[in-house]
């Protein structure tokens, strides 16, 4: 049945800590007005401990318990503790419950001082010593008016995924008819506030709509996630001290937006909150198996993007503009995506994990690091009707293509210079590097490179529901598209540009295998998939294997 969020629901059901409202229909079994109203959620696991999260509406704040059992029935508890639900946060309360086994399942549930409980959770310890084999579901970009959540649905209703990461664009900041467009819109799929959120109220509200998805309230229910945001959460193609969806004159000050965004994730995501001393980029280790780096791409150490606009804007010799930009903006040493402190620490990981014997360093960060050109052939696939942005944009990036520059200032293509730092820094380390991307919206497998010599894979995946390069291209066959981006890009070995899903790593000791769930459809609740594509690395190759 579709829902339509309204936003007075959410506000009388205490996203500001108001009266309690009787919500009729499907949205009575979504959303109680009081108690435990969007689930509970888990992450951050590691060999001992795991963090849990839930969220509970009352008067003033409460305090919670909370269980963990081997088993559902909670027969016997084996961990949990104390933690109060604020309703200076929204509500939310989060614990890290330590003292726990590892590689095993865990229960668990929240208790208020009334009794009731919250849905029953499922989590696990990460692995300690020697692993055979663990499972990674990857997820990124959904904008919920755009379709269903049926990516999240389908790994949900999975029993093989051990661990889920999240790569960012877990919500989107814009208002009505910005992105999706009203004729765009899934009716019954709108969210709240109908405005870009900017305010703490705004950032809150529209998580809280979010999280009224069942879909997506049960993969936070089923299995324990790391997450890291990418732009949207704060607003698009944001960087260190600004943002291009950001406008100062209107929206105020941006350090004041990007805390409030900060908080608010912090909130009601299974994220840990940190102390003035801890950095926004950890590891978790996986046994002897693999050390998963995450690492934080916009706000601590990001410059602003090169704009390609800069070198149209001057007159005169297009082709000498372009080569200016290249050579002196572009390839600018001091451009960084991430800050140096974090750069180092990412070195040194790499190095450390695999002094310790570890099999595989995985990277689970942001933006596509593979490099991407328009291929030539885009001249033909912009129909003569589309909009003039449009046009514009496919004639900019043809430009760019044959001065040697890529698509996407705003992925790892605008920072080439610490881009090829940081793979030189994986193979001083002679790690066994896979990269998880999120982003782009579409599917990609990346041979990696630094110095003409392999560096590790790419696996990028595609997204729940926002559109990809089918959008710029709807007449053209996606075979298509993808075969010419094959041929025009050295490093990459398979597209897909036409389907929205999500990704899992399945990682022994003998190759790390990326499968792309391809769904039928988001345009109707249904989790079907329409494929799976699979692409694997074995140890020591660093490039992507044949397929069988």
């Amino acid at each position: 049945m579709t829902m339509t969020i309204d936003r007075r629901l959410l506000i009388k059901a205490g996203t500001f800590g108001l009266a309690a409202l009787s919500i009729p229909g499907a949205a009575q079994a979504l959303f109680a007005g009081r108690g435990f109203t969007h689930g509970v959620a888990s992450g951050e696991p590691a060999g001992d401990s795991v963090l849990l999260w839930t969220r509970y509406v009352a008067d003033g704040d409460t305090r919670l318990t909370a269980e963990l059992s081997p088993s559902p029935d909670f027969a016997k508890v084996v961990g949990g503790g104390s933690v109060t639900a604020s309703g200076a946060r929204d509500h939310i309360a989060k614990l890290t419950v330590s003292g726990l086994s590892p590689d095993r399942w865990y229960f668990y549930r929240f208790v208020a001082p009334d009794g009731s409980t919250s849905p029953v959770g499922r989590t696990r310890t990460l692995p300690v010593g020697d692993t055979a084999a663990f499972n990674i579901g990857v997820f990124s970009c959904s904008n919920l008016p755009f379709g269903w959540f049926n990516g999240y649905a389908h790994a949900a209703a999975r029993n093989d995924i051990d661990l889920a990461v999240h790569t960012g664009d877990y919500v989107y900041e814009y208002g009505l008819d910005v992105y999706p467009t009203r004729t765009q819109a899934l009716p019954g799929r709108s969210v709240q506030p109908d405005h870009e959120m900017v305010t703490l109220a705004d950032y809150r509200l529209r998580y809280a709509s979010y999280r009224l998805d069942a879909d997506l309230q049960r993969l936070h229910q089923v299995v324990p996630m790391i997450a890291m945001w990418d732009d949207h959460e704060i607003a698009n193609d944001a960087y260190r001290d600004g943002a291009q969806n950001h406008q100062s004159e209107t929206e105020g000050d941006y350090m004041v937006r990007r805390r409030i965004a900060e908080q608010v994730y912090r909130e009601w995501m299974p994220v840990a909150d940190l102390a003035p001393s801890d950095t926004l980029w950890r590891s978790y280790q996986i046994g002897d198996l693999a050390t998963l780096f995450r690492t934080e791409s916009r706000l601590s150490g990001r410059d602003k993007p090169a704009e390609l606009a800069e070198a149209f804007s001057g007159g005169g010799d297009l082709a000498a503009a372009l080569a200016k930009f290249r050579n002196e903006t572009w390839m600018d040493p001091s451009r960084r995506m991430l800050g140096d402190d974090q750069a180092r620490w990412l070195g040194d990981q790499f190095r450390a994990s695999k002094a310790s014997g570890t099999r595989w360093q995985v990277w689970a960060q942001q933006c596509v690091m593979g490099s991407l050109k328009l291929p030539l052939e885009t001249a033909d696939w912009v129909p003569k009707d589309a909009p003039q942005i449009v046009r514009t944009r496919s004639a900019a990036g043809l430009a760019a293509s044959k001065a040697g520059l890529p698509l996407n200032m705003d992925a790892w293509d605008g920072y080439p210079v610490q881009r090829e730092a940081l793979l030189k820094s994986a193979q001083a380390a002679d790690a066994d590097l896979v990269v998880l991307s999120g982003d782009s919206h579409n599917a990609w497998g990346f041979d990696l490179d630094a110095g003409g010599k392999p560096a590790g894979v790419e696996f990028a995946g595609h997204s729940i529901s926002s559109p990809g390069f089918e959008a710029y291209a709807p007449t053209i066959a996606p075979t298509d598209v993808a075969g010419a981006l094959v041929r025009a890009n050295p490093q990459l070995k398979w597209a897909d540009t036409s389907a929205r899903g999500y990704m899992t790593l399945n990682l022994t000791k003998d190759s790390a295998t990326a499968h792309w769930h391809k769904l039928r459809t988001i345009r109707e609740r249904d989790p079907a998939l329409a494929g799976t594509t699979s692409l694997s690395v074995r140890p020591g190759r660093r490039t992507i294997a044949d397929p069988a």
